[in-house]
C-alpha cells in the first residue's frame, strides 16, 4: 500500500450555511486528515462549521466535527485530528465570511 502526503485548500464561504469541499477522498483510497488550519484574515471574528458527508451537500446533524465555532479576528485555529476517511467521502467547510482560508494536511493510502 502506497501513502501520499498532500494538502488541500479552499477559501471560506460568505454564509455559514453554504458549504465548500475542502477535500474528497478518491475512490479506492483512504484518507487520514492529520490537521485542519483555519486562518481568519479579517478584522472581525467569524463563525465556522466543518463536517463530513457522503456527497457534496450539507452535512447532517450527526456529521459535524465543528459547529458554529468562533475564530477571532486576524487569528488562526489549528485542529489536530487523526481523522480517517473512507473512499469517496467529502470534508465540507463553511464560514460566515469569505475572508478566511481552510487548509487540511492529508495522508492518502491506496
Amino acid at each position: 500500500m502506497a501513502t501520499a502526503y498532500k494538502f488541500a485548500q479552499v477559501q471560506g464561504t460568505a454564509a455559514v450555511g453554504t458549504f465548500a469541499t475542502l477535500y474528497t477522498t478518491p475512490s479506492s483510497t483512504e484518507g487520514i486528515i492529520s490537521s485542519i488550519i483555519v486562518c481568519n484574515q479579517a478584522a472581525s471574528a467569524m463563525t465556522i462549521r466543518i463536517g463530513l458527508d457522503s456527497s457534496a451537500g450539507t452535512p447532517g446533524a450527526d456529521e459535524f466535527l465543528v459547529y458554529d465555532a468562533e475564530v477571532a479576528a486576524n487569528d488562526t485555529l489549528i485542529l489536530s485530528l487523526g481523522l480517517a476517511m473512507a473512499a469517496s467521502k467529502y470534508l465540507r467547510v463553511s464560514s460566515s465570511a469569505n475572508t478566511c482560508s481552510f487548509t487540511a494536511s492529508v495522508s492518502e493510502i491506496s
